[in-house]
């Protein structure tokens, strides 16, 4: 079965780059040395014009941690809005919410998904912040997130590789895992070998980290 690729990329050169390496979709954000926040209008609205591969959004107002106050939750779900009525037509959403506990902020995510309708939603990385990361990923799929970035609770994908896999076996098809963080052409293929996840996730500022990719993976 063939793996997709999801180039996480800042600006509209990147993007396009990524796309003629061979990614198969786009993860735009803002600021990747704070984890990626939510892209300006303008450099979303370039990239849904230029490229033709799927362009799903980042919508995170700040870096840091994952709980919002009132002001930031109501700015999430508006943005949400902006993003679905910006020209050329994003096709996802990727957000994510935690209440102080460290467990997913259910009322606010579901507000997050309500919104994002008929888009599916990709819950970040904040889920490698949650104490029981199987326990919250139950409470994703009862929610109906579509899928969860996951570097498996550890610094990089390969190293949490093994809860990656146990977040696999778990999600039974019922959501999908994406496994990112440090994913790259020495350790792509050996990561979908352990874990079996179909979708990999990484950052990029130029086609040729993704051609290593796609070669590495024989597509």
């Amino acid at each position: 079965m063939r793996v997709l690729i999801e180039a996480c990329v800042e600006s509209l050169p990147a993007a396009v780059a990524a796309a003629a390496g061979g990614a198969d979709r786009i993860e735009l954000c803002a600021n990747l040395a704070a984890g990626g926040t939510s892209p300006d209008a303008e450099t979303l609205a370039a990239c849904l014009s230029r490229l033709t591969i799927p362009v799903f959004v980042m919508v995170r107002p700040r870096g840091g941690d994952f709980h919002y106050s009132a002001a930031e939750r109501a700015g999430m779900v508006e943005e949400i809005w902006q993003v679905k009525a910006a020209g050329g037509g994003a096709q996802g959403i990727v957000t994510g919410a935690l209440r102080p506990d460290a467990t997913v902020d259910e009322t606010l995510t579901r507000e997050l998904i309500a919104a994002a309708q008929p888009l599916p939603v990709t819950f970040h990385r904040a889920f490698d912040s949650c104490d029981d990361v199987e326990k919250a990923l139950e409470t994703l799929i009862a929610l109906g997130v579509t899928r969860v970035l996951t570097s498996g609770g550890a610094a990089t994908a390969p190293e949490g590789a093994a809860t990656i896999a146990k977040l696999v076996r778990l999600a039974a098809g019922r959501i999908g895992i994406l496994a990112g963080g440090g994913v790259k052409a020495d350790n792509v293929a050996a990561l979908v070998r352990t874990t079996g996840v179909r979708e990999v996730h990484l950052s990029t500022k130029d086609a040729d980290k993704i051609r290593r990719v796609v070669a590495a993976l024989d597509r």
